[in-house]
């Protein structure tokens, strides 16, 4: 699978021939500059919960590639009143099979309200099973949960997971390798760290912390394309 780091939460991966994009936010990231926001494709949007630093370039990228966005009924629906209608509403517990595999929704635990105060319904992870080798986890914006535990369940052939490290607002890196080793993970992509002051975080420190638990953290460059 080809992964591209957009910086914060954004990332593309490719999977069976289909570009899926997550949590956009380049536009206000000054670590992003060098990203242009018009040149990212797209085929599906998935988003993790309503937060701005998850949904601030949504509308731009869809109304240009037409892709369809894929997140809670909440925050479809309040797209689809900006006159975003290619949406799919889910939730919770919920699986689908689109045309480059399955998603499937698993808890996160933190917030979530849209930009304008709308309710943003329940924060999400999602699970992307593509087959054999084309499988990840991504957390979203989350807490450590017993919850993580059952994903080893929910898809057997997992082993990478795109994780938040940056702490303070969601799991910091100790917390985030023991989700690692929840959900079966032996490869860690680390994502919402260094953006804001709050989240800046000890690279090399992140590294042994993962490595002490024989987990390969990735920490890729805003921009740079790497293989899962």
């Amino acid at each position: 699978m080809q992964f591209t780091y957009y910086g914060h939460a954004c990332f593309s991966v490719v999977v069976n021939g289909k570009t899926l994009l997550f949590d956009p936010f380049i536009t206000y990231n000054e670590l992003a500059k060098s990203i242009h926001v018009d040149e990212i494709p797209a085929d599906y949007i998935l988003l993790s919960h309503g937060h701005e630093d998850h949904v601030a370039d949504v509308k731009r990228i869809a109304e240009r590639t037409k892709a369809k966005i894929v997140s809670n009924f909440e925050i479809v629906t309040w797209f689809q009143k900006q006159g975003l209608e290619n949406g799919h509403p889910m939730n919770t517990g919920g699986k689908w099979t689109f045309d480059f595999g399955t998603v499937k929704c698993v808890v996160a635990q933190h917030s979530s309200v849209l930009p304008d105060g709308t309710n943003g319904g329940n924060p999400m992870g999602f699970i992307i099973d593509g087959g054999e080798g084309k499988a990840f986890y991504y957390a979203g914006d989350t807490a450590l949960t017993m919850d993580m535990k059952l994903i080893p369940h929910f898809c057997p052939h997992l082993t990478t997971a795109l994780l938040p490290i940056g702490d303070n607002f969601t799991m910091g890196m100790d917390d985030a390798a023991l989700a690692a080793e929840f959900c079966g993970a032996r490869k860690v992509v680390g994502l919402h760290y260094d953006t804001f002051g709050y989240i800046k975080i000890d690279h090399n420190k992140a590294k042994v912390t993962f490595g002490e638990k024989e987990i390969e953290l990735l920490l890729p460059s805003i921009g740079e394309t790497i293989e899962l």
